[in-house]
């Protein structure tokens, strides 16, 4: 967790984002913002697989965190997670889905019929949008409180003698934690807010990913996105080398 807040502080100077209140430029027809959306993915040297949406502001947006979702659809990122550390989206996961509906319509003008959306620590998957992306909406209880778990379900395999303490290695921990079940580690975070800490997000999942700290989520452009993800792409990563 130290090492994940130690990055955010230099990313955010790499960035020319607009202050929070300035409305933000809504895209033109939808098959216009559609094909650029698309052409703009695939323009990018690399493309992150597993992007995490990171909200530490007091009052989260469902409208601006729509718009962020349905832009990583747009794109091609295959797995988003969203995520606040007061646990509001998740507690208003249809609020926020109806929303991310909306943006999706209106944005890209998509069938909403065949998309699956999953999430965290549920059974059931909705059939909502017509994209190969999956999201899973987070809270905290998803990050520390998850490892304590899967640590306890090791702790009483061993105790029914179906493992041995020397069984336990990364591997086995990916496989007994819930909240990222099916999903690759992140590859990037997109952290808003002026709090220089992932707050919980998925502590274990992060040691090797890219962070970057935007002042706010609120009145988000498009614009804004993208610049991040041009960063990320011109990145070189050495993974603690």
């Amino acid at each position: 967790a130290a090492a994940s807040c130690a990055l955010l502080g230099p990313a955010a100077g790499a960035f020319a984002f607009r202050k929070a209140g300035v409305a933000r430029r809504r895209p033109g027809p939808r098959g216009q913002g559609r094909q650029r959306w698309r052409s703009d993915g695939r323009a990018l040297q690399k493309l992150p697989v597993h992007m995490g949406l990171v909200v530490t502001e007091e009052e989260p947006s469902y409208a601006d965190m729509a718009s962020l979702v349905v832009w990583c659809m747009a794109v091609g990122i295959s797995y988003v997670s969203v995520y606040d550390h007061n646990g509001i989206f998740k507690r208003n996961n249809s609020r926020l889905m109806d929303e991310i509906l909306k943006q999706q319509q209106e944005l890209l003008g998509l069938d909403c019929s065949k998309y699956t959306v999953e999430f965290a620590n549920q059974d059931k998957a909705d059939q909502v949008l017509n994209c190969q992306s999956t999201l899973k909406v987070l809270s905290p209880e998803d990050g520390k409180a998850d490892i304590v778990k899967a640590a306890e379900n090791f702790c009483q395999l061993v105790a029914q003698q179906q493992r041995t303490y020397t069984d336990l290695d990364v591997n086995v921990l990916d496989n007994l934690l819930s909240s990222t079940n099916g999903f690759p580690d992140p590859d990037l975070v997109l952290k808003f807010g002026p709090v220089d800490s992932t707050l919980g997000f998925l502590p274990w999942h992060i040691r090797l990913t890219e962070i970057i700290s935007l002042p706010s989520h609120l009145n988000i452009s498009y614009e804004d996105f993208f610049s991040a993800l041009r960063h990320y792409a011109a990145c070189e990563q050495r993974w603690g080398k």
